[in-house]
């Protein structure tokens, strides 16, 4: 692991930054990056009203828990990758992971040849570096990177208006696919060392970030405990509006603690199969501590975690109106479903199930969902790498 220096990465020449996407994530850290001197940001979106607002020529908000608001105008923002990628540094993927696969299919062209691109998701999961590593064959001068979760939450999205920042993360971790250089590597966390203000590590294995528990074993054990076969609201509609952390129900935090063992076994194996370091990889709970700390006042259990995070306080789930007006129903078209459940946890069912792991609960919740979304349409095996785990080994052999 490489960790952040002091100085922070800070550099006195520009820095074009591509963020991808506009919604939460994208807005905020616009916002963010604008802050900095040298750093030039676009945007490539598909949100007319954030493409209305650049043209208008509005400033972007962000606003702080403290109260305060930072103010911002991108230097670009467009629907066309033509005519924002040209320049680019570092892009910044913060599409929900259903949506990469054509995103990255229509940047491949655009993205500079002459020089080292950096091209990273935030957050990094569902595989993205063997999908990247397959959607950019053709150009090598891209670094591919991921990081583990987003730097901030952030909630309450105005498009082309204003974002509010949440809880923010008190060290970022990323990674840089197995197949980049040193060289390479320094350089991407060097970018990211001078675009955040916490402190930046680099792992040393992109495993680690695709393993990290999160979402993809998150929001669907609180769905199962809701409405799965032994959920209080299994076959009825919720009877009022909730938030995914603060309402969590019992039986929801039970199914993750337990998402999260098989996990962390899947964990084990592979460390045992590839020989390399997975350690940084923690138990759910005490990922969600060390991020936030005292942000968390009851940190004896997952459930209080959960529970009493400020970071997660106000975050709904997603809901529509059932049929007849009487309570709500758990929004089948939402990225909970189509990120989290078919590019999230299909993958580690799919990694488990390749190694011959034991992932009673992942298995059983994986199958409920994609019976409940009406089955899957794409998935993350689309793009797991036929023959890994072996094709790990031979990487690792080739750079000894």
């Amino acid at each position: 692991m490489t960790q952040a220096s002091d100085t922070g990465g800070a550099s006195d020449d520009s820095l074009n930054v591509v963020i991808c996407g506009g919604g939460r994530t994208g807005h905020l850290n616009a916002i963010l990056f604008k802050q900095l001197p040298g750093v030039r940001v676009s945007m490539l979106t598909q949100s007319e009203a954030l493409i209305a607002s650049h043209r208008e020529g509005r400033t972007l908000a962000a606003l702080l828990p403290d109260g305060e608001a930072l103010q911002a105008r991108l230097d670009a923002v467009s629907r066309h990758a033509g005519e924002v990628m040209k320049n680019a540094d570092m892009v910044i993927i913060t599409v929900p992971a259903q949506a990469r696969p054509e995103l990255l299919q229509t940047i491949a062209a655009a993205l500079p040849a002459d020089k080292p691109v950096h091209v990273g998701a935030i957050p990094g999961f569902c595989g993205f570096d063997w999908l990247a590593e397959k959607a950019l064959a053709d150009r090598p001068n891209a670094v591919i990177w991921g990081m583990k979760d987003v730097p901030h939450t952030a909630f309450d999205l105005k498009p082309g208006i204003s974002v509010r920042m949440g809880g923010a993360k008190s060290r970022l971790y990323a990674a840089a696919h197995r197949r980049e250089s040193a060289a390479a590597r320094t350089a991407l966390l060097a970018h990211l060392q001078r675009l955040y203000a916490a402190p930046v590590e680099l792992l040393d294995d992109y495993l680690e970030i695709t393993l990290t528990p999160g979402n993809p074993i998150m929001h669907p054990s609180v769905v199962y405990g809701l409405i799965g076969p032994y959920g209080q609201w299994q076959g009825r509609p919720l009877p009022a509006r909730l938030c995914w952390w603060t309402d969590c129900p019992e039986l929801g935090a039970y199914f993750l603690e337990r998402c999260d063992e098989e996990s962390q076994r899947l964990c084990r194996t592979l460390e045992d199969r590839l020989g390399i370091d997975l350690s940084s990889v923690k138990p759910l709970k005490q990922e969600i501590i060390e991020a936030y700390q005292d942000q968390i006042r009851d940190q004896a259990t997952m459930l209080g975690v959960l529970r009493t995070n400020s970071a997660y306080e106000g975050i709904e789930a997603p809901l529509v109106p059932a049929e007849g007006g009487a309570g709500y129903l758990i929004d089948r078209r939402s990225r909970a479903f189509h990120e989290d459940v078919a590019y999230g946890l299909a993958l580690l069912v799919g990694m488990a199930r390749r190694l011959q792991v034991a992932a009673p609960h992942l298995e059983e919740i994986f199958d409920w969902h994609v019976g409940y979304m009406g089955g899957l349409r794409a998935s993350a095996l689309d793009y797991l790498p036929p023959a890994w785990p072996e094709s790990n080994l031979i990487r690792m052999n080739c750079k000894s």
